[in-house]
């Protein structure tokens, strides 16, 4: 007989595909109900709602939690699971879906829900970041400090709803011209100043670039990637290193592994985070590898490296 509590989906009704085809969860739970049992459809109902459904739905039962959304949605789940035995599936219906992605379970949500049974669990290594007077957060994918989290914070909804991903690169280009302002990260015991710092458990950047290409999502720890200076211009140059993989070696850019770092503002001006595409606050902060961890249900050819 088929648990009756066997799997709850957590999904945001506002996320942009589910939006255009609000019919797509209903579908993807009939597909999935023939494998899985039972399915509770949970919607979540504002921002910082899905952590608390899925913490709920672990407690009454649930052994399967699938979150439905984009990568914001996934981190909000993942902070409700962290140091959980229950695994996490995920269906893709966001602006970028980097995680689906990385992992090769694609763009398509329903195709995602039919490939289910070619998914196996995986205890994966979460990121954590710590700000003065918050609880720590946890993160699955990167963490961006600097000129990407300013990006993500200047970005208008309701441009972004409209234009997707279009959106960040519009916000982008905006900074081209402009003073960036910098900060002091700290890690192995050495300090470098930098105006954007990438802290990547993937290699996928925003569902277009690579630009930690030495990231491991099976591994325990950061590919780092600190970028030099306060003019936005130099960016054009590191921008093309990136389209053409030179950034290991290029004058201004640090590629490098750690497992924890910390970071300073070196000036007056606010330093901007970003977790897993969504804004998390002002450095200082503390960025590391978490003692919990996350059981991830992965295609079974997926390897990292």
């Amino acid at each position: 007989m088929p648990d009756p509590s066997a799997a709850t989906i957590i999904y945001n009704p506002v996320a942009g595909r589910l939006v255009r085809r609000p019919d797509l969860i209903p579908q993807a739970a009939e597909r999935l109900q023939a494998l899985l049992g039972r399915l509770v459809l949970q919607p979540t109902t504002g921002p910082d709602t899905a952590g608390r459904l899925a913490r709920e739905a672990i407690a009454a039962g649930s052994r399967l939690i699938i979150a439905a959304g984009g990568d914001g949605t996934v981190n909000e789940v993942v902070n409700g699971m962290a140091g959980s035995e229950v695994p996490l599936a995920v269906l893709p219906a966001g602006t970028a879906n980097v995680l689906a992605t990385e992992t090769g379970i694609g763009s398509d949500l329903l195709r995602a829900a039919d490939r289910y049974s070619g998914l196996e669990p995986r205890d994966i290594a979460l990121g954590r970041l710590s700000l003065p007077g918050s609880p720590p957060r946890f993160l699955l994918l990167m963490a961006g400090v600097g000129l990407d989290a300013r990006i993500v914070r200047l970005v208008d909804p309701a441009f972004k709803r409209r234009w997707g991903k279009l959106s960040y690169w519009q916000g982008g280009f905006a900074q081209v011209g402009t003073a960036l302002p910098e900060f002091d990260v700290t890690f192995d015991g050495i300090t470098r100043r930098a105006s954007f710092a990438l802290l990547s458990r993937v290699k996928n950047y925003g569902g277009d670039l690579e630009i930690a290409r030495h990231a491991d999502l099976l591994g325990d720890d950061f590919a780092v990637v600190l970028f030099e200076g306060p003019s936005s211009l130099r960016y054009l140059k590191y921008f093309a290193g990136v389209l053409v993989n030179r950034l290991d070696g290029m004058k201004g850019v640090t590629v490098a592994r750690a497992r924890s770092m910390e970071f300073r503002p070196a000036g007056d001006e606010p330093i901007d985070i970003q977790i897993d595409g969504e804004h998390a606050g002002f450095a200082p902060a503390r960025l590391e590898i978490a003692p919990e961890r996350l059981r991830l249900m992965l295609p079974r050819a997926f390897r990292s490296r």
